[in-house]
């Protein structure tokens, strides 16, 4: 069975790390999503940032409502992406940058972070 969490190892932090991704990364988009990513050979997990311009939604209860939908998507979905990259002995940084001035709804969340998940897998 899948492991559903998302604990910090697989969330992206540090200054270095998000800066590499970046300076380095390839990058993409799906609606309504910017994403940026890069492949390590490293044995490492997965890991993620999710962003949300405060130039386009100036409230944070909007921007982590976006957020939160976001992560919760990757969640669900993660696993086919991180199962195929480790048979592969690979692991991904990814940044999703949300980047419509409406709030959509989840399933609309949800397509476009499985063509991304798709996309990504189709790259490495």
């Amino acid at each position: 069975m899948p492991d559903f969490t998302l604990p910090k190892e697989q969330r992206l932090h540090g200054k270095r790390a998000i800066d590499a991704l970046f300076a380095d990364g390839n990058y993409g988009y799906a609606h309504p999503f910017k994403y940026r990513f890069t492949l390590q050979k490293t044995g490492g997990p997965t890991a993620i940032i999710v962003s949300v311009p405060k130039k386009l939604h100036k409230r944070a209860v909007r921007r982590n409502l976006l957020k939160r939908r976001t992560k919760e998507s990757y969640r669900q979905c993660k696993h086919l992406l991180t199962d195929a990259l480790a048979e592969k002995g690979v692991a991904a940084n990814i940044a999703f940058i949300y980047g419509s001035k409406e709030i959509l709804d989840y399933r609309t969340i949800d397509n476009a972070v499985h063509k991304i998940l798709e996309s990504i897998l189709s790259r490495s």
